[in-house]
């Protein structure tokens, strides 16, 4: 994988990927998680994403998942920084595009400016 995207943001599923990419502008590389991540697939996702040398943003669920999975990449990417979600509105996926974007440009990802109005 070659390194010409400089940040990642990491989710959880599908559909928050579609969610985000929906309301970005930026070239961010989403991956999905899938759910809790084992040592073997972090290990694969650190090595293909680079993940050690690039922006990381973690954008997860504010559900049970959601927040030991990011414990858990806390810990493995302490360089990562944190996208919050209200609690309101639980998931990613089901958030709304202008809070969304108004939580992703306030971590220096560009959005499509139709959502912030």
């Amino acid at each position: 994988m070659t390194n010409e995207v400089e940040k990642v943001i990491i989710v959880e599923g599908l559909t928050d990927k579609k969610q985000v990419k929906r309301v970005i502008t930026d070239n961010v590389e989403v991956i999905c998680t899938n759910g809790t991540l084992g040592v073997e697939r972090f290990d694969e996702l650190l090595e293909t994403y680079d993940l050690d040398n690039r922006d990381v943003y973690i954008l997860v669920d504010e559900d049970s998942s959601g927040i030991k999975l990011r414990k858990q990449l806390t810990r493995e990417l302490p360089h990562a920084e944190h996208i919050y979600v209200s609690s309101e509105y639980r998931e990613v996926a089901t958030t709304p595009e202008n809070i969304l974007a108004t939580a992703l440009i306030g971590k220096r990802i560009e959005v499509n400016p139709i959502f912030l109005i």
